[in-house]
């Protein structure tokens, strides 16, 4: 499989974990659903902005889709321990800030550390996977919408549900520094459900069960 195919696949499980269409995820995204429907084949590569928009629009990050990309390894399904050194996980942008990975390969959650200093909140995010929020240093909060708004500092912990709109920003115009575990398992099991198909038609229905 190729990396195109891979990061096709990974935008395919996504959108389907979100109970979108390619038509529903193109009009988010604010591009044609025959893009989309190239990109998820691995017909065409997209470009920054046009995987942001993507991202954006799957309420996850560029960085989310290249670990999901790279976990879609049918031999990476290891129950061998995982170990990442100092230095050696895939960083990229994420919720206003920089995150890196913590593990690699097929697991059921994904822990980060995040580093950001940001003033402003930004849109909200929302997926369906769980998602757990440590503060290491610095304060911040932690916007959850109509939920509240709570002011985080060194050591304190918040746990919030999928499917819960959230953004965080710095409490105090100071660096913050995060530990994120994200839950994996609702993509994995779409990715199990869907396993046989490789092609759909634009307007497909939502599968039976799927996460909205």
């Amino acid at each position: 499989m190729t990396d195109a195919e891979r990061l096709g696949r990974s935008i395919r499980i996504a959108r389907r974990a979100r109970g979108l269409t390619l038509v529903e995820l193109a009009a988010l995204a604010g591009l044609s659903h025959p893009f989309i429907s190239q990109l998820e084949r691995g017909l065409a590569r997209p470009s920054m902005l046009s995987l942001e928009r993507i991202s954006r629009a799957l309420g996850t990050s560029q960085l989310e889709l290249y670990l999901g990309a790279a976990e879609i390894d049918p031999g990476d399904g290891s129950t061998a321990p995982t170990l990442v050194r100092a230095g050696e996980g895939d960083a990229g942008d994420f919720g206003g800030g920089r995150a890196v990975s913590l593990t690699s390969g097929r697991r059921s959650f994904l822990p980060m550390t995040f580093e950001g200093d940001n003033s402003d909140p930004g849109d909200f995010h929302s997926h369906p996977e769980d998602e757990f929020v440590h503060v290491t240093d610095g304060n911040c909060i932690v916007d959850l919408g109509e939920q509240g708004r709570f002011t985080l500092g060194a050591g304190d912990s918040l746990y919030y549900v999928g499917g819960t709109p959230h953004r965080w920003l710095s409490a105090d115009g100071k660096t913050y520094r995060l530990f994120v575990v994200k839950q994996h398992l609702a993509a994995l099991a779409t990715e199990l459900f869907w396993t046989a198909t490789e092609s759909e038609p634009a307007g497909e229905p939502v599968a039976a069960g799927a996460v909205k």
